[in-house]
């Protein structure tokens, strides 16, 4: 009997899933979803092999745990018998900006709340989720909630009060990291290359640039200099992107995300 429950089938649970079966932490038969209107769950279905319940009653069944992945915005009129229905299981949510306390009055009777702000690489693998509980995990429901999220790449544990700067950082910042990239197209084009040239020179440039920081694991800016000649052509344009407070940019860029984030969550 399915285990662990989704409502909700759209990119991010599919993500989980398909994270869960590649890293054979789960089973077809261990996992169940429910969608909306759409068709995404019979895409998941079809995709991956997992069961598709036809009611909540049905989803609820026999899970233990519920991955809460539907729309945001659709927690204000979620169904008031997930109330009794997540009686003693873990709830797991992935929905944006969405706090403890909102989800603790549509789920008041779960063991436990985990609140997540996972980002769009985990997509393929490659993400980062931050999480916090509402109540300090027992070990089994830590193993739990650590095998889903790994599902998407790493995770690392916060303060709720955190996740608002969270999704500030590493939850928009996939954005910051295409726009990037984008400029570095663009600009490879004014220098005289051809699309395809610097479109290829910008994206493994940046996938080249972020494994060796990960694989050293020491501050950026000492890579940076270690690729930075006196007055050499990394020079200039190190000196043109100070010009610019290229930080402070970024910084204001983060910040305003955060303020946003915070306004979108102060309901929730």
């Amino acid at each position: 009997m399915p285990t662990i429950a989704f409502l909700g089938s759209g990119n991010m649970a599919g993500a989980i899933v398909d994270g869960l079966l590649a890293k054979n932490a789960a089973t077809p038969a261990e996992l169940v979803c429910l969608g909306g209107d759409d068709d995404t769950a019979a895409k998941l279905k079809a995709r991956t092999g997992i069961a598709v319940a036809a009611s909540l009653d049905e989803l609820l069944l026999a899970a233990d745990t519920l991955v809460v992945a539907f729309k945001p915005q659709h927690l204000a009129t979620a169904d008031p018998r997930l109330a009794v229905l997540t009686a003693g299981k873990l709830v797991v949510s992935i929905l944006a900006g969405k706090k403890i306390p909102s989800l603790a009055r549509v789920f008041p009777q779960a063991r436990n709340i985990v609140r997540t702000m996972p980002n769009t690489p985990g997509q393929i693998g490659a993400g980062i989720t931050a999480w916090c509980a509402r109540t300090p995990l027992a070990a089994q429901d830590h193993a739990i909630a650590q095998t889903l999220l790994g599902a998407l790449g790493t995770t690392v544990e916060v303060p709720e009060a955190d996740l608002d700067a969270v999704t500030g950082l590493s939850g928009s910042g996939p954005a910051y990291v295409f726009e990037f990239a984008a400029a570095l197209r663009d600009a490879g084009l004014a220098a005289g290359l051809t699309r395809p040239t610097a479109e290829k020179l910008s994206v493994e440039t940046l996938l080249g640039a972020a494994r060796l920081l990960a694989r050293k694991q020491i501050d950026p800016e000492i890579l940076r200099d270690q690729v930075t000649s006196p007055n050499g052509t990394t020079y200039a344009g190190l000196q043109r992107m100070k010009a610019g407070d290229f930080r402070g940019l970024i910084r204001e860029t983060v910040l305003a995300a955060t303020v946003r984030s915070k306004e979108l969550s102060q309901d929730s």
